[in-house]
C-alpha cells in the first residue's frame, strides 16, 4: 500500500472517530485524531467531546505515551495554538516528539486559522493539508458558519410529493386551526398520524438529521395543525437536549398541545417559543409549564415574503440563536415559514425528501407567493447530491458556502 493510500485510510479513521463527537461536540468542532508510531502501526486515537475538554490529539496522545515519538498525527481538523479552556495542542505535539502532522483542513476561524500549522513548522514538524478535505469541510460546515458569522447554519427540509405538496387538502377543523388557532380546552389534536408522504425509511432518516442539529425551528401554525414533537428518536446520546423552537407572534399556543405537555412531564428536550406580542396571562401559564418564552420585533408583511401578517425577523431569531451557542438548526415547517426563510436569504443549506406521488391542486404546496430573490431568478441548489430511501428519495444541496460570508442582500 502506497505512503498517500495510507495517509487516507489513517484520515478516513480519524474522521470516523470525529463523526462520533456528533451530538456530544457542539458548539465547538467535530475532531478525531489518529497517532501512529514510527513503523506505522495505530499506537492512540482520541474523538473531542465537549464534555471530556480534553481535545482529540491529547487523548491519542495519552494513549500512545512514549510511542507517539517520531511518530504521525492524522487528524481533520488543525490542531490548535491558543490557550482556550486547555493549554495549546501544538505544545503537547511538539513536546511528544511528533514528527509529521497530516490534516484534511485548516481551522475555519478566520483568528486562529493557519496558526497551528505555522507553529508545528517552527519547530520542525512536517505538516500535510489537504487529504479529504471535502469530507472534513462537510462534517464541520455548521462550527464553520457560527464561528465566522455568529449565526447557526440553517438547513431548510421538507418532504414532498414529485409535484411539490407537502400535505393533502386541509380538512375544515385543519382550516379553522391553522387560521384562528384553538384555545386549551378546544385543542385536541392528537399528534399527526397520517396519511405520511415518505415511508419508513425516509422518516427514520429525519431522526438522524435532528441528531445532528442542536435545534429545530417551526411556525405555530405547523403546530397547531399537525400537533407535533419535534424530538430527536434517533437513540444517540446527545450532550445536551435538542433545542425545539417556535415562532408564535402572539402566543397561540396550546397548553394541551403534546409540546407543551412533552416540556411539563418530561423536562427533557427544552421548548423556546419567541413571540412579539404575548399575552401576559398566557405567558405565565406557559413558563409555568417548563416552556421558555421570549419576545422579539416582528417585521411586517413585505411583497417579498408575502407574510398573511407580521411575523418574526429571522435573522434576529437566529442571533439570538447564536447567543444561546446554538451553531445549527433545521427548519421544519409549512408553507409560510418555508417561503418566509427562502426569501429572507437565512438558508444555508436544503435537504428535500421526495416522494413518488402527486396530490394535485388544492394541496398544500412547499412554497407559495414568494418572491425568493430581488432579481426574481431561481434559487440554484449547489453540489447537489442524492440519497435512495426505499421508493424515495432525497435531494440535499448548498444555497450558500458555510465557509463564506454571509451577503446582506
Amino acid at each position: 500500500m502506497s505512503d498517500r493510500s495510507v495517509d487516507e485510510k489513517l484520515l478516513h479513521r480519524a474522521l470516523d472517530l470525529a463523526r462520533q463527537g456528533i451530538g456530544l461536540a457542539s458548539p465547538n468542532p467535530y475532531v478525531g485524531a489518529v497517532i501512529t508510531d514510527p513503523h506505522g502501526n495505530i499506537v492512540g486515537e482520541g474523538t473531542y467531546t465537549y464534555a471530556g475538554v480534553k481535545h482529540a490529539e491529547i487523548l491519542a496522545l495519552e494513549q500512545a505515551a512514549d510511542k507517539a515519538r517520531g511518530g504521525t498525527l492524522y487528524i481533520n481538523l488543525e490542531p490548535h495554538a491558543h490557550q482556550g479552556k486547555t493549554p495549546p495542542c501544538t505544545d503537547a505535539l511538539i513536546a511528544a516528539a511528533i514528527s509529521r502532522v497530516v490534516a484534511s483542513m485548516a481551522d475555519p476561524n478566520p483568528k486562529v486559522s493557519g496558526r497551528g500549522f505555522a507553529q508545528l513548522r517552527a519547530a520542525g514538524v512536517q505538516v500535510e493539508v489537504g487529504g479529504s478535505e471535502e469530507q472534513a469541510r462537510r462534517l464541520n460546515e455548521a462550527f464553520a458558519r457560527y464561528i465566522r458569522d455568529r449565526v447557526p447554519m440553517v438547513t431548510l427540509k421538507s418532504a414532498m410529493t414529485i409535484d411539490g405538496k407537502i400535505a393533502p387538502p386541509p380538512r375544515t377543523k385543519q382550516m379553522a386551526i391553522v387560521s384562528n388557532g384553538f384555545s386549551s380546552q378546544e385543542f385536541t389534536a392528537p399528534g399527526f398520524t397520517g396519511p405520511w408522504i415518505t415511508g419508513e425509511l425516509a422518516r427514520a432518516h429525519v431522526h438522524e438529521l435532528r441528531h445532528q442539529h442542536d435545534a429545530l425551528l417551526t411556525g405555530i401554525g405547523t403546530v397547531l395543525a399537525d400537533n407535533p414533537l419535534l424530538t430527536d428518536r434517533s437513540g444517540r446520546p446527545r450532550r445536551r437536549p435538542l433545542l425545539r423552537v417556535i415562532l408564535d407572534s402572539h402566543l397561540r399556543l396550546p397548553l394541551e398541545s403534546r409540546l407543551v405537555r412533552d416540556a411539563r412531564e418530561e423536562r427533557k428536550d427544552e421548548v423556546l417559543v419567541f413571540c412579539s406580542s404575548p399575552d401576559p396571562q398566557k405567558q405565565s401559564q406557559l413558563e409555568q409549564a417548563g416552556i421558555r418564552v421570549e419576545k422579539l420585533d416582528s417585521l411586517e408583511p413585505t411583497d417579498t415574503a408575502r407574510a398573511h401578517a407580521p411575523h418574526l425577523d429571522l435573522r434576529t431569531v437566529l442571533r439570538r440563536l447564536a447567543q444561546l451557542e446554538i451553531t445549527s438548526v433545521m427548519i421544519e415547517a409549512g408553507t409560510t415559514l418555508n417561503s418566509n426563510a427562502l426569501a429572507s436569504n437565512i438558508v444555508d443549506k436544503v435537504f428535500l425528501y421526495y416522494a413518488p406521488t402527486l396530490l394535485g391542486a388544492g394541496s398544500i404546496p412547499f412554497i407559495a407567493n414568494a418572491q425568493l430573490n430581488t432579481a426574481n431568478e431561481p434559487l440554484k441548489i449547489n453540489h447537489p447530491r442524492l440519497h435512495r430511501f426505499g421508493e424515495d428519495f432525497a435531494v440535499e444541496g448548498y444555497l450558500r458556502d458555510p465557509y463564506e460570508a454571509i451577503s446582506d442582500s
